[in-house]
């Protein structure tokens, strides 16, 4: 009698936590996330859309007879491309990928492409993680993107060596899409750590965009490499926000209900501070530019906004209710909406009749502000503690069987204050370094 008696005030609790979530969701739309970020000037914003018609002209057999040129065409030289490579030659191992040499913007570029959903090799290296799975360099990664990453790095590691060497002013990018783009953020950090493999050159002459990237760092990783890694977003793109195991979104589609009900209690119940502090936790790697177009309670597209920053906390921590989240996941709509946003920076920039000195020195100062950004990112990371927390009592639904395998192995969760002191001196140690002044500054590389 008494538990019939509770079942009314059970499901009144649960239909209040459903509504506070769809409000909340509703609420984290339209860049919400980004509002308080800095404005992306052209000079930093410049290569994306360019960018993004390279890994459109991936998708093309024949690039002197395109089939799908979006209107100017890609802007590509079919005689400056290196070689491309297909499914076969991977072998399954990493999506396709081209090697394209820009003589015009003096730059490398390594492009590989997105999720194609009738390859299961794809959905293999997607779905290839458990929650703390792979480590790399002090932080937790993706599994399956790590190996498409070693791979590309292992066989194009020559090639991409004497292309640096013979051309020593021009810079190495990496550019991909979805499964792509978490590809190259890996494949930048694999670069960096290997660097005596590509002829030891600057780490300012490598970069990364991610296009619609899926979580693939840890906080610390995303942070960290945020001055070589940057990360585009469009609006309400559903995958750098999907924090839900992705091999249980697709095994959930039978029970779709049952993953919300889920994704509903933990969002309602889960504090954003627990989960800052799992280091095992993926988000979108590096630096973030949110492309913003639509507004709340709005019908239509409104001239579309770059906002940028290096957030520690609020990395696209919320799912968006949208309709436009698959959409603007296409990159063909980042395209569309880059090259938007930049023609309206360019005219903006006309319009003010900037002087050529001038922008030379916005340029500088932009430089300086990234840094300042960047280093202002790494002491957040660390006031938060957030390599060194415990571990939480939420997560995946891989997270039960990991730490079960593991709980022999972990330390307990209350540890004595010496060594948090231990771990601590550890953690510093990894980032700073002391000068020949004594003083302790930042470890660049």
């Amino acid at each position: 009698m008494s538990i019939t008696c509770c079942l009314p005030i059970v499901e009144s609790v649960y239909c209040l936590a459903c509504a506070r979530w769809v409000w909340k969701k509703c609420l984290y739309s339209a860049g919400h996330e980004s509002e308080n970020w800095g404005l992306a000037t052209a000079e930093e914003f410049a290569a994306v859309p360019r960018l993004c018609r390279y890994l459109l002209a991936g998708y093309e057999d024949d690039l002197r007879n395109p089939i799908w040129a979006p209107p100017g065409g890609y802007g590509m030289n079919p005689d400056w491309v290196v070689h491309r490579k297909d499914y076969d030659e991977t072998l399954g191992r990493a999506p396709p990928y081209m090697l394209y040499m820009d003589h015009k913007n003096r730059d490398i570029v390594l492009i590989i492409r997105g999720l194609n959903l009738a390859k299961e090799s794809d959905y293999a290296v997607l779905l290839d993680n458990k929650l703390g799975q792979t480590k790399l360099d002090g932080g937790y990664v993706h599994n399956g993107l790590l190996k498409a990453a070693g791979c590309v790095f292992d066989a194009e590691c020559d090639v991409l060596k004497e292309l640096l060497e013979s051309f020593p002013e021009y810079t190495l990018t990496f550019a991909g899409h979805s499964l792509g783009a978490g590809v190259v953020a890996l494949l930048t950090i694999v670069a960096v750590q290997n660097r005596e493999k590509l002829g030891n050159f600057d780490r300012k002459r490598i970069r990364c965009y991610a296009i619609a990237p899926a979580r693939c760092t840890s906080l610390n990783l995303a942070v960290r490499y945020a001055d070589v890694i940057n990360s585009v977003v469009l609006q309400d793109d559903f995958l750098p926000r999907t924090t839900t195991a992705l091999e249980d979104v697709f095994k959930s589609v039978l029970c779709l209900p049952c993953l919300l009900c889920l994704m509903c209690l933990k969002d309602t119940c889960i504090l954003e501070e627990k989960m800052l502090r799992d280091p095992r936790r993926l988000y979108a790697p590096g630096r973030l530019y949110h492309i913003v177009e639509r507004k709340p309670m709005r019908l239509g597209r409104f001239p579309p906004v770059v906002r940028t920053a290096v957030p520690v906390d609020g990395r696209f921590e919320h799912m968006v209710l949208s309709c436009n989240a698959i959409s603007d996941h296409a990159v063909i709509w980042i395209e569309r909406e880059s090259q938007r946003a930049f023609d309206l920076m360019l005219e903006r920039d006309k319009t003010m009749d900037i002087p050529v000195s001038q922008r030379m020195e916005r340029q500088e100062s932009v430089v300086r502000e990234h840094n300042e950004e960047y280093k202002a990112a790494l002491q957040r990371a660390i006031d938060l503690d957030i390599p060194l927390a415990y571990p939480p009592t939420y997560g995946t639904f891989d997270e039960v069987e990991a730490e079960s395998s593991s709980r022999s192995s972990e330390e307990p969760p209350l540890m004595s204050s010496r060594n948090r002191r231990e771990r601590w001196d550890g953690f510093v140690k990894r980032l700073f370094h002391v000068n020949d002044s004594g003083q302790m500054v930042f470890k660049i590389s």
